[in-house]
């Protein structure tokens, strides 16, 4: 059963990252909420890649756990330096529990993978 909440974790993070990751390469609303967050254009870029880099190791991660448990460790270090980036700038608490809810999942993915 643990295989298979990790697998259905890995896919959905997979999909997620991969959308969240291209969005942050060309969408006008994340180029806004870099210069809201108060970090250059090309670490926008730098986030999309590195969110396109894993979601692509969730999905690659679904053969090989030792993959599974690296992009969880990746995403998991992502998002809370998103998290972290709020708070820097004293976002309302709103701004948290989506980074938050991901880098648990993350990390989740990382367990379960390492278990089994």
């Amino acid at each position: 059963m643990m295989h298979v909440t990790a697998i259905v974790l890995q896919i959905f993070l997979g999909v997620a990252f991969l959308l969240f990751g291209l969005m942050n390469l060309v969408a006008k609303r994340q180029i806004d909420e870099f210069e809201h967050l108060r970090y250059p254009q090309w670490f926008r870029v730098v986030t999309g890649l590195v969110e396109v880099m894993g979601g692509v190791g969730m999905i690659v991660g679904i053969w090989s756990s030792v993959i599974a448990v690296l992009a969880g460790l990746w995403l998991a270090i992502t998002m809370l330096v998103a998290a972290i980036s709020h708070i820097r700038i004293k976002d309302p608490a709103k701004a948290l529990p989506f980074p938050i809810l991901l880098l648990i999942l993350s990390v989740l993915v990382s367990v379960l993978n390492s278990i089994h």
